[in-house]
């Protein structure tokens, strides 16, 4: 009768704290199902979707440049990106373009152009986005999960922007893919292969892509590589059997790695809300420099804490789901406000000094100013001299042989203080302690 009390007393309590708890609404689509509320007519041929099979993938997050995260086949056009276009200019349809543009921060007069930059691909996977219907003259956004084979239209950082087969407008999908409820209706089935777990988000690629990697959803030992702004007509074939290398990543730049692995046919995988940032240091690889995979094989990196004194695993090895969230946040998390308010230089100089970045910098205000400045022991210098200069000429040698930094500019008084120093140095040495914690924490 305890244990079952204890239990239930246990229950309650999870309950209690769990009941706070919200969740989103997430609408499946289904590949091949007609949207009730579509921006363009779903049989007119706009886009023509296939049967793919969801594949699972080490970590939920996925950068737009992925080797193999997205598909396409020998035939070209699963999207009529020309027709979209002549559908959204011509002025009987002046306001559908408006609410279509509105819904991805365009103007009207902005749409061919940015569709002229659209690349149509396949999903290879379940994909988090958030959707828009067409409603009362307005574009009305929902969180949805688009089935594998659904064809979409990327932009130049391979984020989904356009649902093929209806012309509604796509975003990326914001909020905790952990608390994620997907409800199936509408004649959107739960499809074979679902799993809640294998859901993806796509986050920008670092930079603007040039091409994007493809795998033949017909046969999978087939590469793809598609131009930027092209349909198919340009496209270019590879064998996706042959082995990759794992190029030298240690010592550079997350955003420098991510592109030497794409260059190279190879993925990384992200867990957590946010990649880490892409100024932060890659330490290590794993699979290490050498090693030989098959393409868009994923690789595991570990980069430096922001204090520069540690590594932790930003990507999640796919042996450990455990891993993600506790490598991939924390670096997101610190390195985000440093990255926005400050340049690399200003970040780098205390991690590579440490010991002469913190002490120094520490009697005063100068926190905030002292990490642009510091470049060594300069910053040291210059921190000091304000109040000892204006202190020093009138108390005499004894206070300016307590402050050692100030007194290295004027060798005269400091070797003439040590006949009064003994008595001197232990008023002043005992300002100075008090005067030097408060600054390295507040630092760092």
């Amino acid at each position: 009768m305890r244990r079952i009390a204890v239990l239930v007393a246990f229950l309650f309590a999870l309950g209690g704290c769990d009941s706070g708890r919200s969740f989103f609404e997430v609408k499946a689509v289904a590949a091949g199902v007609p949207s009730l509320a579509p921006f363009f007519a779903e049989n007119s041929g706009l886009g023509r979707d296939a049967r793919v099979r969801s594949r699972a993938v080490p970590g939920g997050l996925q950068q737009g440049d992925t080797p193999g995260l997205y598909g396409g086949t020998k035939q070209p056009g699963i999207c009529d990106v020309e027709r979209l276009k002549r559908f959204l200019t011509a002025p009987r349809n002046d306001r559908k373009a408006r609410a279509w543009a509105a819904a991805l921060d365009l103007r009207t007069d902005e749409i061919p152009g940015y569709l002229d930059r659209l690349t149509p691909v396949l999903l290879r996977h379940d994909t988090l986005a958030l959707n828009h219907d067409y409603k009362k003259g307005k574009a009305v956004p929902f969180r949805a999960l688009l089935q594998a084979g659904i064809a979409i239209l990327v932009d130049d950082r391979g984020l989904p922007s356009v649902k093929c087969s209806c012309g509604n407008p796509l975003r990326p999908f914001e909020g905790d893919t952990s608390r994620i409820s997907v409800t199936f209706g509408d004649g959107n089935v739960k499809w074979q292969g679902y799993d809640r777990a294998e859901v993806v988000v796509v986050r920008p690629a670092p930079r603007k892509l040039e091409r994007i990697t493809l795998v033949d959803v017909q046969d999978s030992g087939r590469g793809i590589e598609r131009p930027v702004g092209t349909t198919g007509e340009a496209d270019a074939g590879f064998d996706a059997t042959e082995r990759r290398t794992v190029p030298r990543l240690a010592g550079a730049t997350f955003g420098e790695a991510s592109r030497r692995l794409a260059e190279a046919g190879l993925a990384i995988a992200f867990g957590g809300e946010e990649p880490p940032p892409y100024r932060a240091r890659v330490i290590a690889s794993d699979p290490g420099a050498g090693a030989e995979l098959r393409f868009g094989a994923y690789v595991t990196l570990s980069v430096a804490e922001e204090s520069g004194t540690e590594g932790r695993t930003s990507t999640p090895s796919p042996s450990a789901p455990s891993t993600p969230p506790v490598g991939s946040r924390p670096p997101a998390s610190t390195g985000a406000p440093p990255t926005s308010t400050g340049p690399a230089p200003s970040r780098q100089p205390p991690s590579q000094a440490p010991p002469g970045s913190v002490p120094p910098p520490s009697s005063a205000a100068p926190r905030s100013s002292a990490p642009p400045t510091a470049t060594g022991s300069p910053p040291r210098a210059t921190d000091s001299p304000p109040p000892n200069t204006t202190s020093s000429p009138p108390t005499g040698q004894p206070v300016t042989s307590s402050a050692a930094p100030p007194v290295s500019n004027s060798p005269p008084p400091a070797s003439s203080t040590p006949a009064s120093s003994a008595p001197a140095t232990t008023a002043p040495v005992s300002t100075a302690p008090a005067i030097t914690p408060p600054a390295p924490s507040a630092t760092v």
